[in-house]
């Protein structure tokens, strides 16, 4: 993610903030990916902090893909809806660096229910997912008790709620890529049939789990080739991110990665992507001098790498 600057001091303003330390109240504008001053801020401002620019009936371009919100009756869920639709945001921007769903963009767009367990009526069962458009997501995963306990008893110590919505808006995304015949082709080349039986290879995955493998990100991966893609993705996703964030942060590799390097422009998957794992790995040596976990602790095989090149490509060439 990018470091911002004040539209008043131009002092560095970061993806969350609402105002700057000078004061100045802040908005963001997705469609030029700069903060600013002027304009009618979204309606969530105030009980979500939501600090984008609004688009369309008061809300902005992120919030306008929520249609439902989790039962706010019950306190505990404003702060996790916060959460999550902060997580939201991040990743709607980051797309947004490859013309997804921007003023250019004409394809359709997700729909998100934000729902959480806890409601004045009791507990309930929410099921984090994606059908035909509509991505569900479980706030309640956005409290670090709450995630901790399921990394814990899944076994999933990166589970994350940025990495959730990176998840599910990949199976969004496939929806979309798959309206040209051409990518399809190439997918089931390197990810499989995708209309084998979804529901059988699920039940098979959680019966006996594969570990992950030469052409596989992670275990979850192999379960069935609509996960494969929504795993790539997400960890496609996640290392772009990285390494853009830490040009933005004006961190320097033996490389030469020079501050300003803008890692949504470049091309070359494989010189994107081995230069996040370097950054990974010196960033997992001082975490290790905290005793903290390592930042990004996967193995990139060569097989894994072909699928980011193919997915790279395609989700640069939007629109």
């Amino acid at each position: 993610m990018q470091i911002f600057r004040c539209p008043a001091c131009a002092a560095p303003v970061y993806f969350h903030n609402l105002a700057c330390t000078c004061g100045q109240p802040v908005l963001f504008d997705p469609e030029r990916q700069v903060m600013q001053s002027e304009g009618q801020p979204c309606v969530n401002r105030d009980d979500i902090g939501c600090n984008w620019l609004a688009e369309m009936d008061g809300l902005c371009r992120s919030c306008a893909m929520t249609e439902t919100v989790p039962d706010l009756r019950e306190p505990d869920n404003l702060p996790m809806w916060n959460y999550s639709e902060l997580s939201k945001r991040w990743v709607t921007a980051n797309l947004g660096r490859w013309g997804w769903f921007t003023a250019a963009d004409h394809g359709a767009r997700p729909t998100f229910k934000m729902l959480s367990e806890k409601t004045l009526a009791g507990a309930e069962n929410v099921t984090m997912g994606h059908a035909d458009g509509l991505i569900t997501i479980n706030v309640t995963e956005a409290s670090e008790a709450v995630l901790a306990k399921r990394q814990e008893d899944l076994g999933e110590l990166y589970r994350t709620m940025t990495g959730h919505i990176r998840h599910e808006v990949a199976h969004f995304l496939f929806l979309r890529l798959a309206e040209d015949p051409g990518f399809l082709d190439g997918f089931r080349a390197l990810f499989g049939d995708e209309t084998a039986d979804y529901g059988a290879a699920l039940e098979a995955h959680y019966e006996n789990p594969r570990p992950a493998d030469d052409d596989h990100i992670t275990s979850y991966a192999t379960a069935h080739p609509h996960e494969d893609w929504a795993e790539t993705i997400a960890h496609l996703l996640h290392l772009v991110d990285l390494i853009d964030s830490g040009a933005a942060a004006q961190l320097s590799l033996p490389d030469g990665l020079m501050p300003g390097y803008d890692a949504y422009a470049d091309p070359d998957t494989d010189t994107v992507i081995s230069r996040a794992v370097d950054l990974s790995i010196a960033v997992n040596h001082v975490n290790r001098a905290l005793d903290l976990a390592d930042v990004y602790p996967f193995v990139l095989p060569d097989g894994v790498r072909r699928k980011f090149a193919f997915a790279h490509k395609h989700l640069r060439l939007n629109g």
